[in-house]
């Protein structure tokens, strides 16, 4: 089969294809005919180098993915040959709290991932997807999504007439703004462009702010709040924006701490937290059992994800060198 798979080198030129043998699935396993996949920051990372942590090459990258099962191992009931169906990124982490799971292993480093004609998974860690969705639509769940769900829904316990800051337009922040229109819930966005601003006010965006020309963007955010502040923040920007969040919630507001496009290392005020009654998390995506319950969420509303750019996954580099350029508006994916 044809896969694509990182070995030495630099930059996205590490990114290579490769023949790899048709995978048979053992005793608890699926394999998928891969359908569609969708790009992560991380992916981006993992490619090229420069994530935190490094992995075992050569190795097939991609995390998320949607695929038709080609074949079943024995013992497997969840799913059947024919089924639609995600990955979940965490191989493992069926349902409850993250604490405990250490055997669980992320698709795409150090796990095998989905750049590939066909995947081999455990048969626990697949989801099906909404039926109203295209595959392209549906690979865009697995990450992105579900992180803005578990921010705002499983973690977050969102509800109407709550307000919601999402920095920026990528895929997660689409989502969460996405997420909290559907729960009645207020959503301002921040982005350095004009024309994307506009696009979120289209899909829905109660307010906006432009981070570029209002460097003091968390007073904006409070101004727009009337001054008490939001009480959710999808925050992705790590270290440049951290503070600047902290100022922009109310007292007893949420801090979802999601990526670090600004860095991985700063100074935090803890007196900052304190004050503010403030409630960080980290939050690794979400578990087998949150992706399901988004997944009835969005296929009850008719929801659908936002795609900036769609790219035969054979042209998986041109699409990683988009993602790096930071143009897109929501998800850019690989069609099969």
């Amino acid at each position: 089969m044809k896969a694509f798979v990182i070995e030495e080198g630099e930059g996205l030129d590490r990114l290579r294809p490769a023949e790899l043998p048709v995978p048979e699935p053992r005793r608890g396993e699926v394999v998928l005919r891969m359908r569609a996949a969708a790009l992560n920051y991380r992916d981006l990372e993992i490619v090229r180098g420069s994530y935190h942590a490094g992995f075992d090459l050569p190795m097939v990258p991609l995390s998320d993915g949607v695929g038709e099962v080609a074949a079943v191992g024995e013992g497997v009931t969840r799913v059947k040959p024919g089924d639609r169906v995600a990955t979940t990124f965490w191989q493992g982490w069926v349902a409850g709290d993250f604490e405990g799971i250490e055997r669980a292993v992320p698709l795409g480093g150090p796990g095998p991932g989905v750049l590939a004609e066909y995947v081999r998974l455990d048969s626990e860690g697949v989801v099906a997807v909404p039926a109203h969705l295209t595959d392209e639509e549906a690979a865009t769940l697995p990450c992105a999504a579900l992180t803005a769900w578990t921010s705002l829904v499983t973690e977050g316990g969102i509800k109407p007439g709550d307000t919601v800051l999402a920095q920026g337009t990528g895929g997660v922040s689409v989502f969460a703004l996405q997420f909290a229109v559907a729960a009645g819930a207020r959503a301002i966005v921040t982005s350095s462009s004009d024309e994307k601003l506009e696009r979120a006010r289209a899909i829905g965006a109660a307010g906006t702010v432009n981070y570029r020309t209002t460097p003091d963007w968390d007073s904006a955010v409070r101004d727009l709040t009337g001054g008490r502040g939001v009480d959710h923040v999808i925050e992705v920007g790590g270290p440049g924006t951290f503070a600047r969040s902290l100022a922009s919630i109310r007292i007893g507001g949420q801090v979802n701490v999601i990526g670090y496009l600004g860095g991985q290392s700063a100074e935090v005020n803890p007196m900052q937290i304190m004050f503010r009654r403030a409630r960080i998390r980290g939050i690794p995506v979400g578990s087998r059992d949150s992706f399901e319950a988004m997944s009835r969420a969005i296929a009850a509303a008719g929801m659908r994800p936002v795609i900036d750019r769609s790219f035969a996954w054979t042209e998986a580099r041109e699409a990683l060198r988009h993602l790096a350029s930071g143009r897109h508006f929501g998800k850019v994916v690989l069609a099969f």
